[in-house]
């Protein structure tokens, strides 16, 4: 059956507001090209499956609210994610639920009220924006994908899936299935590739997991810079320096980095890599956030929030990632 668009015009754009598919741009980080993709894949796929989109089509993310847009056509949208205190012509609209819209009803957003960052806008159908390299996904950083490689601005006018069918408007997500939001932000970390004891020593990685960062505000979908407590790297370092690689203990002949959620060290500087972050680089790896709880990163609030580690092996997160997709194949996650 033919698709059918309807325009979508921001009318604010708010602190940030991006068009992101998932798993994002596959297949050509060997080439240079960020994944890209929804920084919190959970509630992106939570979104597109209330609206009966596949889990990869692409929804709007809406980072910190204040974004507000018209709709110029009928159709459903969903809103999950952070609480942004949505509302549609000055009504509160709800969250983890289809919602028909109309012709120019206006959705807007205002500041995050507790926990979370951000959110998704998925509209039944899609939004209509040209793939880059198998993808619809913005990458800020490159400038490519998504509409026009930015972040929407005032006056931009989105194609996006208009409907004349409603009956799915009421669907919702069972609410012991909505994620829990947090202040601080536990996540699990498996240990490498660079890490004790060759770069880290084993006390060095010991105080990893048991402290508390704070979020630097200087934080983006490039990477989550978190703030060490004072003497936080004292004995830290399991080398001198990065020998024929640099001065620095955490330089490195190039490797790889694994994105999203590769712990970075950049000289005594944690940085939580994310999905438009780099592709390699010459610092270490110290280890790898879980799959299944690499959104929890992306939802925490920079200049406020914190992050805390917890370990975990191989097996732990083969195990997550297969229960996660099970769980989200499941038949019984929507209320009708």
């Amino acid at each position: 059956m033919q698709k059918s668009y309807g325009p979508l015009q921001v009318l604010a754009p708010g602190i940030q507001a991006v068009v992101e598919d998932w798993p994002g741009r596959v297949g050509y980080y060997k080439y240079g090209l960020c994944i890209s993709g929804a920084a919190d894949h959970l509630s992106h796929r939570f979104a597109n499956m209330l609206v009966g989109n596949p889990p990869t089509e692409a929804t709007l993310e809406i980072a910190g609210g204040l974004f507000e847009c018209e709709f110029g056509a009928d159709t459903v949208i969903s809103i999950c994610g952070a609480d942004l205190q949505p509302t549609i012509n000055n009504s509160p609209a709800p969250m983890w639920e289809a919602i028909a819209v109309k012709r120019g009803d206006r959705l807007k957003f205002s500041y995050p009220k507790g926990a979370g960052f951000r959110t998704y806008l998925a509209i039944a159908g899609g939004i209509d924006v040209p793939k880059f390299f198998g993808s619809k996904s913005t990458c800020l950083w490159g400038k490519y994908g998504g509409y026009n490689g930015r972040s929407l601005q005032k006056g931009d006018i989105l194609r996006v899936g208009s409907v004349q069918d409603i009956s799915i408007a009421g669907r919702r997500l069972k609410s012991i299935y909505i994620p829990r939001f947090d202040r601080t932000w536990e996540v699990r970390v498996v240990p490498g590739p660079t890490a004790a004891p060759d770069f880290i020593t084993d006390q060095g990685f010991e105080r990893f997991y048991s402290t508390s960062f704070k979020i630097d505000r200087n934080s983006d979908r490039s990477g989550y810079r978190l703030v060490s407590p004072p003497g936080f790297f004292d004995g830290f370092w399991a080398r001198k320096d990065g020998g024929v690689a640099g001065l620095h203990p955490s330089n490195i002949v190039d490797i790889g980095y694994p994105i999203p959620g590769g712990i970075n060290l950049t000289g005594n500087l944690l940085i939580i890599l994310g999905p438009d972050g780099p592709c390699g680089g010459g610092y270490i790896i110290a280890g790898q956030v879980l799959y299944a709880d690499v959104w929890k990163v992306f939802q925490a609030i920079p200049g406020r929030d914190e992050i805390r580690f917890r370990f975990a092996d191989i097996k732990e997160a083969e195990k997550s990632r297969h229960d996660l997709e099970r769980f989200l194949s499941g038949s019984n996650l929507i209320e009708e």
